[in-house]
Parts: structure tokens; C-alpha cells; sequence
């Protein structure tokens, strides 16, 4: 399971997807995330299905390794779609008790079902495509105008960036502390959900020392190469439009008009 979360692990490949500005990168997912909430049909998932099908195949990033993400969340995608097929009001299909199937919720239940498969797809295959560092210099270029009412954008910028390259090593640690644990006969999958939790406790707290012992490691690295935030720092790598990111931005704005249309034609 620990080794099934893809966020924030690269992904190695030289793709068309790969070589894209990251700030053309960012401002797509952002603007295909919020895509996923501006329409009421089903239809709509369909374009925006297709759309990160084209993506996907241009990042050459294997399908199965994007889908494996979302096994950390299935618990949450099943409670979150049974609560929008049973406690839907509506045309009764079927009722037992309190539970009530009606055709709404079947509708809801796979719009909600599909907006979160996409969301998660779609957040992950930005990490896996972009270093931590081009991240961090995206975010800091797109964030710039905010430091003119004195928001520290470099310092936010270099926060995300720590958190999202140690995402796969503390994930690496937890998964090494329970094979430690699990040879000592440490049991994390049999019992009920409290007794569950209260054998996670000899994982959570070695774990959280070793954070705690890298994070304060890393804080000693950077201040003994004196860093003091973003002031004067330049960049060995600057950030260039290139035409191809042109291009990206031309087909983000196809996909709009396009998702518009569909959802606009099928309202009628």
C-alpha cells in the first residue's frame, strides 16, 4: 500500500510532457482541476477523460503505474460513492431500512466517483513529470506578484518543495519500519479499526523521530551554506517559454472551448 502512493515521485523520461515549462505544467492541472467542477454531466467527464488519455500517452508514464495512485484512496472513493447511491433522495429504485437507491444517486454516485478518480489522476501525473525543483521555480514565478504585498513567495515555494521530495523517502522509511516491526511480529492488517490504530503506534512514533531528526538535519545544511531566502538568488536553470509551450496552451484552450460546447449542446 505505502509503495502504491504516486504523489510527489518523478517519474524518469524524456516525453514531449517532460520537457514543457513547468509553469505551463502547473497552470494546465490547475485549470483541469477546476474544469472538473464546472459541468453537470457525465458527458463532460468524457472530454476531460479523453483529454488526460492524450496527455498521458504523450508523457509515456505507464497507465498502470498512474492507476496504482489511487489505491490509497479506494476506501475514500467507496464510502464517498456509497453515501451518493444510498442517501440520494429522489425516484426510489430499491429500499431496505434507511438505506434508499434511487436513479439520482446511481447519477451521483458515478459523477462523484469519476471527478474524484480524475482529480487524483490527473493532480499526480504533474509530479510525475516535473522535478521538486522545477516545481519550486514554477511556483515561485507564478506566486511573483504576490511579493509586492510582502508575501514571502520564495520561502512558501521552498517549503513545497522539501515537502514534496521527501514525500517518497519518508514513504521508503515508513515501509522499511513496518517490515521492522512486522518481523517482530507487529500486526497491522487483522483486527477492528481501534485495534488497528493502536498497533500503528510503533510505527508512528520512530517515524515521526525520523522526521523530526531530518528535518532538523536538513535546517543545519542550510544554514551552514548560509541560506537566508530568496533575496538576490539567481537561478542556474532560468525558466524560457518555449514554442511547444505555446502550443500546450493553445491545446488547453481547445480543450476549454471544447468542454464547453459538449456540455453546452447536451443542456439543450
Amino acid at each position: 500500500m505505502i509503495r502504491d502512493i504516486t504523489i510527489g515521485q518523478y517519474y524518469q523520461g524524456e516525453s514531449l510532457i517532460h520537457k514543457l515549462d513547468p509553469r505551463m505544467k502547473v497552470v494546465g492541472v490547475l485549470v483541469y482541476l477546476i474544469s472538473l467542477f464546472c459541468f453537470r454531466y457525465v458527458i463532460g467527464f468524457l472530454v476531460a477523460g479523453l483529454f488526460f488519455a492524450l496527455v498521458l500517452k504523450l508523457s509515456k508514464v505507464p497507465f498502470r503505474y498512474v492507476i496504482k495512485g489511487l489505491k490509497p484512496i479506494l476506501f475514500l472513493l467507496l464510502f464517498t460513492a456509497a453515501l451518493n447511491l444510498l442517501w440520494t433522495p429522489g425516484e426510489t429504485i430499491w429500499r431496505f431500512g434507511i438505506l434508499n437507491l434511487t436513479k439520482e444517486g446511481i447519477y451521483k454516485c458515478v459523477f462523484m466517483a469519476l471527478r474524484l478518480i480524475l482529480l487524483i489522476i490527473g493532480s499526480s501525473l504533474l509530479t510525475l513529470t516535473t522535478t521538486p525543483n522545477q516545481l519550486t521555480d514554477a511556483m515561485e514565478h507564478l506566486l511573483g506578484p504576490l511579493k509586492r504585498f510582502g508575501a514571502p513567495v520564495h520561502e512558501v515555494a521552498m517549503m513545497m518543495s522539501i515537502a514534496l521530495r521527501f514525500i517518497p523517502i519518508l514513504l521508503e522509511e515508513t515501509d522499511k519500519i513496518m517490515k521492522a516491526q512486522m518481523s517482530r511480529g507487529a500486526d497491522f492488517e487483522s483486527g477492528n479499526l481501534m485495534h488497528r490504530l493502536h498497533n500503528m503506534i510503533p510505527l508512528l512514533v520512530p517515524l515521526f523521530v525520523s522526521a523530526t531528526r531530518r528535518a532538523n538535519e536538513l535546517a543545519y545544511a542550510m544554514d551552514a551554506r548560509c541560506y537566508n531566502g530568496g533575496a538576490g538568488r539567481t537561478k542556474m536553470k532560468p525558466l524560457k517559454y518555449h514554442s511547444r509551450d505555446y502550443k500546450g496552451y493553445g491545446v488547453l484552450a481547445v480543450y476549454l472551448v471544447l468542454l464547453v460546447v459538449v456540455t453546452r449542446v447536451v443542456a439543450i
